[in-house]
């Protein structure tokens, strides 16, 4: 596969420091002690009662120096909030610049992106040597992957769960941090009444955000994301209550939209 890269808007978030290790590791959702230089994981900042802050790539850079990758509006609402319950931890943490390309073709050289559904890393502050991707493009592959965006699929009325962030994003082994104990209660003893789906669309109109989805004449979801499908239709993403089948044909308005399989 060629590589081809395309600009990922990110804000940035520095944490160094000598508490840098053992804060993270008491306010974000993975085991970031884990991670050794140049390594990075997925990672939530959330409330007490597991609603999110804001979503994270944690990159470790040095023993002592983590830069945080989130979305492009949340950069200091994250720095707020980590400054907000740092107390007398030794950690020093601030909005950084830089510039992130995500490259597609290639799982080596930069920071593991597994949003687009195929192999791909972010490059920080320098554009890669490789073929141009568009937004529309990078949309796509986002949508087709079931990846969940802030502002779409993600906001402060979202559990983890929901929007299958707790098998990329939440280690279940680790210490405490806020908001853990509804996000294991959810997952040890019952399960989110809704999940994130992809679905085929009949007709080439967009619908709008939030649109209500159908099934068997009730009300059985609704539409977060869409974009034209390069085969024909609309491919959305949708949350979906728990109890439809996942072969179930469902509607909006008059339009049918298939499940596609995770």
């Amino acid at each position: 596969m060629a590589l081809r890269a395309g600009r990922r808007p990110r804000a940035f978030v520095g944490v160094t420091g000598p508490d840098a290790e053992d804060y993270l590791q008491r306010m974000l959702s993975n085991d970031v002690e884990a991670l050794s230089p140049g390594e990075a994981c997925e990672a939530l900042l959330l409330t007490a009662k597991a609603r999110l802050i804001a979503p994270l790539v944690v990159f470790r850079r040095a023993a002592d120096d983590f830069l945080l990758l989130t979305e492009p509006e949340l950069g200091e609402r994250v720095r707020d909030e980590l400054l907000r319950f740092r107390f007398a931890a030794k950690a020093a943490i601030a909005v950084e610049e830089h510039e992130s390309w995500v490259v597609l073709g290639t799982g080596e050289g930069g920071i593991p992106n597994g949003e687009y559904g195929v192999p791909a890393v972010e490059a920080l502050d320098a554009r890669p040597d490789a073929a141009d991707v568009g937004a529309d493009e990078l949309e796509l592959l986002r949508i087709r992957a079931g990846t969940p965006r802030w502002g779409r699929e993600l906001d402060e009325r979202v559990l983890p769960a929901e929007a299958g962030l707790d098998t990329r994003a939440i280690s279940f082994t680790k210490g405490c941090y806020p908001g853990q104990e509804p996000v294991a209660r959810l997952h040890y003893r019952g399960h989110a009444n809704r999940g994130l789906r992809v679905l085929a669309l009949d007709g080439d109109e967009l619908p709008a955000h939030d649109a209500e989805l159908a099934w068997e004449g009730k009300a059985a979801g609704r539409i977060t994301s869409a974009t034209g499908n390069p085969e024909g239709g609309v491919l959305c993403l949708a949350y979906v209550r728990a109890e439809v089948p996942p072969d179930a044909a469902l509607e909006l308005d008059a339009r049918r939209a298939r499940q596609l399989p995770a």
